[in-house]
């Protein structure tokens, strides 16, 4: 090969080698600069595993979690809108299926009611049952084809969400928020309407439910990162105390 030639084929070489190098480094801080500043998954269902297996943390656990929390007021409450969560939940229809094939509504009946009869032909869907309801001890009988009692309580409300720092998330963060079974449960009608969506400071159920109501509360502000209030954060604190057996008070 000419010299000259050979020259030419080492510039250019040296040249493609250079831009390579380039692009290869451009790429790496790119994906670094992603990986840096997206928003990290919660754990548990909402980040596509078993939708059923949400893991509810022991008193010990949720008296940890809630120290760690972040303090602070309510914020953006003027600028909420329900359907920021996706349509499923705004009375319009159109919630995902979750991983098992099923919706959030359809997993939390089939968990939370007892005496469970599902459709032939969906397994998905509940017929009858019955709800021994968390939040008032009372037993609600289900008929799908029947006027019921029982709704679907967001425990953590996407109101409460919102006002502490679902405002800030893209819209499927919030969709993803709003079909967290562990933050879901099968109540009475009238239960989750007085409840609407009040923090524990000024809502509570029985007093025998303060337990676990308190570690699901927990739990779910601690696996999306929401913050607290002053005065949530000391009602949470009052309600994990009723976990000790009544010797150890």
């Amino acid at each position: 090969m000419p010299t000259r030639t050979r020259s030419t084929a080492r510039r250019r070489w040296r040249s493609f080698f250079s831009t390579s190098v380039v692009l290869i480094v451009l790429a790496a801080g790119g994906l670094a600069l992603w990986l840096n500043t997206r928003e990290p998954e919660p754990s548990g269902n909402a980040a596509g595993a078993d939708p059923t297996s949400t893991p509810l943390p022991d008193a010990e656990q949720a008296r940890s979690d809630l120290d760690r929390l972040t303090v602070a007021w309510n914020r953006n409450w003027e600028s909420y809108e329900r359907n920021a969560f996706g349509p499923g939940w705004s009375g319009h229809g159109g919630e995902p299926e979750l991983t098992d094939g099923c919706t959030a509504r359809q997993d939390v009946m089939k968990r939370d009611l007892t005496d469970v009869r599902l459709a032939d032909s969906n397994s998905c869907m509940v017929l009858s049952g019955t709800l021994i309801d968390p939040y008032t001890g009372e037993h609600l009988p289900y008929d799908r084809f029947k006027a019921s009692g029982i709704e679907i309580d967001h425990v953590v409300a996407l109101g409460d969400a919102w006002r502490s720092g679902a405002s800030e998330w893209n819209p499927e963060r919030r969709e993803r928020f709003a079909n967290d079974i562990g933050n879901l449960l099968a109540v009475q009608k009238q239960a989750n309407q007085d409840k609407g969506s009040k923090t524990p400071d000024q809502w509570r159920p029985r007093a025998e439910y303060w337990c676990d109501y308190a570690r699901r509360w927990v739990g779910v502000k601690q696996r999306w990162g929401l913050s607290v209030q002053p005065t949530e954060k000391s009602a949470l604190a009052d309600m994990l105390d009723s976990c000790q057996p009544p010797a150890a008070r």
